[in-house]
């Protein structure tokens, strides 16, 4: 098991298997003229399944796989089908276009969960967001994936003034479908043009809420990043990633593998070890891999001030968070 130096086990990990994207949402990818990595530079699928089978082996029971968009890859069938062989719990995070295209492979590989990113069930202002006008492909994938009785989780990230007044529309959604909402507070990553104002909180949301249901707080999982909620007598949930305002960094048992192979211990780490090189070269990437564990901060990669309305974007180290993975 990998374990930090605060005794935290990891036992999950995101695997990025493209820094590429069809959409180009404003807070993470707006630029049309994106350069993106050379294929050679990012892990061949061969190489993605070779450092899963190194953390299966060192305790890592579940993978999600992340991009970028993850099923823009033209080999990405074959790597779930690859990783569907091993024991893990294996899932999956799409902005849902290409759904239907891969529904057979995900049903097939007994891939039971999957995150839809949504911010918008307005049309116009999905347009806006994404700059793509496939809001209807993307809901009727949605739909699509219920219908094959896998669990859905919508990943809507709350700015204020852009999208906070939807939050009792989404959260209307889970009364007829098995959906799971999960609000996610606006967080600051290279290039995403973050301010403290553009942050709606978990506190915030919860008022909105109040506004139109009476709901009451289920009990969350170990190592659950989300707070749970449902609306009595709906079929579906909601929960808020809280992860600005109320961190839940004391039981994270997370680590991310970016698509170039970086080994990220933390979503806001500086530092990054370099897994992909290393195997290339033919050498041992195990002690590498206990020693990036070891060196996890306590809390959002030792970067971020106590109070996040402190926090001072510009001063932040890291990547986009097309470029960590999602």
């Amino acid at each position: 098991m990998l374990k930090d130096s605060f005794n935290r086990s990891h036992d999950y990990l995101r695997i990025s298997l493209s820094d590429q994207c069809n959409f180009r949402c404003l807070y993470c990818m707006p630029d049309e003229q994106m350069e993106f990595k050379p294929a050679a530079h990012l892990m061949s699928a061969d190489e993605v399944v070779h450092l899963a089978e190194i953390f299966i082996a060192q305790g890592i029971r579940k993978i999600r796989l992340t991009g970028g968009e993850p099923l823009v890859r033209k080999d990405a069938k074959e790597i779930i089908e690859r990783l569907a062989k091993y024991p893990i719990e294996l899932s999956l995070t799409s902005n849902g276009v290409f759904i239907d295209k891969f529904i057979n492979s995900l049903v097939t590989a007994g891939v039971h969960s999957i995150n839809i990113s949504l911010d918008t069930l307005d049309p116009i202002k999905f347009k806006s967001i994404t700059q793509r006008d496939v809001f209807d492909k993307v809901w009727s994938n949605v739909k699509l994936l219920l219908q094959h009785q896998i669990h859905v989780k919508v990943n809507c990230v709350v700015m204020k003034g852009i999208n906070e007044n939807e939050i009792a529309a989404f959260v209307d959604l889970t009364k007829d479908l098995p959906l799971h909402i999960r609000f996610i507070e606006f967080m600051p990553f290279t290039g995403n043009d973050w301010n403290k104002n553009k942050v709606f909180t978990h506190s915030e949301i919860l008022a909105e809420i109040e506004k139109e249901f009476f709901f009451i707080k289920l009990q969350d999982a170990k190592h659950d990043t989300a707070k749970k909620y449902q609306v009595q007598g709906h079929k579906g949930t909601f929960a808020v990633i809280t992860t600005m305002s109320e961190p839940f960094c004391s039981d994270c048992n997370r680590l991310r593998l970016t698509a170039d192979g970086k080994l990220k211990n933390c979503l806001f780490s500086a530092e990054e070890s370099d897994l992909l090189n290393q195997l290339r070269a033919g050498k041992d990437i195990l002690p590498l891999i206990q020693q990036s564990v070891l060196n996890k901060k306590m809390s959002q990669g030792g970067q971020f001030s106590d109070t996040f309305s402190d926090t001072d974007p510009l001063k932040l180290i890291n990547r986009s968070m097309i470029d960590i993975g999602g």
